[in-house]
């Protein structure tokens, strides 16, 4: 594993984890709940940002891996899970999207793994509509974490609607993936 600023970010991203579910866990004496709230949001957009930030610093540097391109979508899965099943938890996001979301990604990652393994994993490189998925959900989490209205914006409601376009977005993305690799499958099986 090469130990370099990219993949220590990737780890990190992971290391927050924990931290971000622990904040729900708090004695409400340490932290009232709008002050849970304003961590665990906290917590999962300087996530959000190290993701994007490690993969800009891992090109720049000339410091990419197989093991940080294997690493960095698990620590975003990861993350992504544990913030959708605390907000099912919290009672502000639904089960549904929830199952519909975290199951794409286990399948779609199932997925890739076969394809590479047979050498076909340029044929599911990630799509547009996969990286307008993931932008619905990296601001939807956030704004359902918060869940204070931002002026006359109702966070919950714009975070609820936004997750609902990922959910519809998911769908769509794994059904086009589906789509490119269904020759090969059918090859194959």
């Amino acid at each position: 594993m090469p130990l370099n600023i990219p993949n220590l970010l990737t780890w990190a991203r992971i290391l927050l984890i924990p931290l971000f579910v622990g904040v729900y866990y708090a004695p409400t004496d340490w932290l009232s709940l709008s002050q849970q709230n304003l961590a665990a949001t906290i917590i999962f957009v300087v996530a959000a940002v190290t993701d994007w930030f490690d993969g800009w610093l891992a090109r720049k540097l000339d410091q990419t891996s197989a093991f940080g391109a294997f690493l960095d979508p698990v620590a975003d899965k990861l993350m992504v899970a544990a913030a959708l099943i605390v907000l099912v938890q919290l009672e502000r996001a639904d089960a549904i999207v929830a199952i519909i979301i975290i199951g794409r990604e286990i399948a779609i990652s199932a997925l890739r793994e076969w394809m590479a393994k047979i050498g076909a994993a340029k044929s599911i490189a990630v799509s547009f509509i996969g990286k307008i998925k993931t932008t619905a959900q990296m601001v939807a989490i956030p704004l359902l974490l918060y869940q204070e209205n931002v002026g006359n914006v109702s966070t919950l409601w714009l975070g609820d609607w936004l997750i609902d376009v990922a959910a519809v977005l998911t769908l769509w993305s794994m059904g086009y993936y589906l789509k490119k690799v269904w020759p090969v499958i059918n090859e194959r099986c």
